[in-house]
């Protein structure tokens, strides 16, 4: 049987894809674009209508470095897609704002114009928070951009880029503002601003909500300015976030969202100061400072340390909302989740810890505005198969789930339970535990690994390595003392 997920993760995921285009009853690229983004279970409904000499006709056109995507057995493992009457809404309110769905473009490289921002709105994508804006000359540096790659398919572990904010005239950004909103009333259009002193917050501010957007965020946090007393320079400060704040908010009638950096130790330090300063939400994380030495790292012969995005970011990102929304003193202030959303399963973790929308970068730039197809419709499936019509009560629903280390359960164990007929006899399970476990499996000439249980401390590492998925979990039971 075909190992659908590693199958799909080798498709380049091709723009006005070939295989499509051979495939007149079938959408092979659409369903392997589901697969790789969350959407497995409901893949098949792309491809279910197309004929055996169509499918191979889509192999045939399909582009790669070696062989094709084996198209026909994906469709042949793909279970049948599920049909439902009617989908659950997406739309949630955000600081009295309702959206048609939780997924906005994050201010950065995906937002820089009418245009781009138009096509989003298109696509889908509920709202934006556009690039920064700022009264300062902006020159960006050439390359900017630089990436940590899977070495199976060059995908994105992590992305570090040099870019600062908007290098359009002042004037022209709050245009486009404007003429996103009139043009697009249904859409949700937030200001990105960044001043360096009291009065260009304020002046930047008015001119957000004289333009029509329905919000301003107030970037704190941007890692890599080359201005003293601007982006994390104000983050890292609870009196200058506090101090802007409040300015701003005595600016403005529309909500004021502070955005935080990461690039501290206890992120609650600067978001009390904003929440104590009447913040209407907060939005966390901005990228984290970081060093990479790949090919594109260097410009003209220089190096230097800048903003980490991606995949890499979401647990550190989830650990920041996660420390913000525990704090008790902060209570009705709303959260917008940044870091590493690549699916609609990223989005859910942010809003099942406490955020009510999530934006989205770095995804973007290396997959497209596409992707939202598949975040809506597997945020709506997931809802359908748990029987929620409001996304809403998913907001903090795990909250309840999190407790200090201390108070954890010690006193029981679960064991690793193997299956045997997902088994292939690698070994890796054993190798990991002979050399960063506890020594607990032997494999043995007939390529099957056992547990000892006299060994095992159920640290299931085992688990986490299987690359068959032939391990999972025994029943807890009480330690032995």
């Amino acid at each position: 049987m075909i190992h659908i997920q590693e199958e799909a993760a080798r498709c380049l995921l091709c723009a006005d894809a070939p295989c499509s285009k051979a495939c007149k009853n079938g959408d092979p690229a659409r369903a392997i674009r589901a697969i790789r983004f969350g959407n497995q279970a409901i893949a098949g409904q792309w491809l279910s209508q197309a004929g055996e000499a169509e499918l191979e006709a889509a192999e045939k056109a399909c582009i790669h470095y070696d062989r094709p995507i084996r198209i026909r057995e994906i469709s042949k493992a793909l279970p049948a897609a599920p049909v439902k009457a009617s989908m659950p809404s997406l739309a949630i309110d955000f600081c009295g704002i309702r959206c048609e769905n939780p997924f906005f473009l994050a201010s950065s490289a995906v937002c820089t114009n009418y245009e781009m921002v138009a096509r989003a709105f298109e696509a889908g994508w509920a709202g934006v928070f556009y690039k920064t804006i700022c009264l300062q000359e902006i020159r960006e540096v050439s390359p900017r951009f630089d990436a940590v790659r899977n070495d199976a398919n060059s995908s994105f572990i992590g992305f570090r880029n040099m870019e600062q904010l908007s290098e359009n005239p002042v004037e022209m950004d709050f245009d486009i503002l404007r003429r996103l909103k009139k043009d697009y009333p249904s859409k949700i259009v937030v200001a990105s601003i960044m001043g360096q002193t009291e009065e260009e917050w304020e002046k930047l501010a008015r001119m957000a909500e004289e333009a029509g957007c329905d919000a301003v965020e107030l970037n704190f946090s941007c890692p890599q300015m080359r201005m003293t007393g601007m982006g994390s320079d104000v983050g890292q400060d609870p009196e200058l976030v506090t101090f802007f704040t409040a300015n701003v908010k005595r600016s403005v009638s529309i909500p004021v969202i502070p955005k935080m950096t990461p690039n501290i130790a206890h992120i609650s330090e600067p978001a009390m100061g904003a929440y104590f300063a009447g913040a209407d939400a907060i939005s966390a994380i901005n990228t984290i400072k970081s060093v990479t030495l790949g090919e594109g790292s260097e410009v003209n012969g220089c190096q230097t340390g800048s903003g980490y995005s991606g995949k890499a970011v979401k647990p550190i990102a989830l650990r920041h909302i996660l420390a913000m929304v525990k704090n008790p003193i902060m209570k009705n202030i709303q959260y917008s989740g940044i870091g590493g959303i690549e699916t609609w399963r990223d989005a859910l973790e942010f809003i099942q810890l406490g955020c009510r929308n999530v934006q989205v970068c770095t995804a973007v730039m290396q997959y497209g505005y596409r992707i939202i197809d598949d975040m809506i419709l597997g945020m709506q499936n997931y809802m359908a198969g748990r029987g929620i019509s409001d996304i809403a009560d998913l907001v903090g629903e795990l909250l309840p789930k999190f407790y200090l280390p201390h108070d954890l359960d010690r006193d029981t164990v679960v064991f690793p339970k193997i299956d045997r007929e997902k088994c292939i006899g690698c070994g890796r399970c054993y190798t990991s535990c002979a050399d960063g476990g506890h020594q607990a499996i032997s494999f043995g000439e007939d390529r099957q690994p056992r547990v000892n249980g006299s060994r095992c401390v159920g640290c299931l590492l085992c688990r986490l390595v299987c690359p068959s998925g032939a391990i999972s979990l025994a029943k807890r039971i009480p330690k032995k003392s």
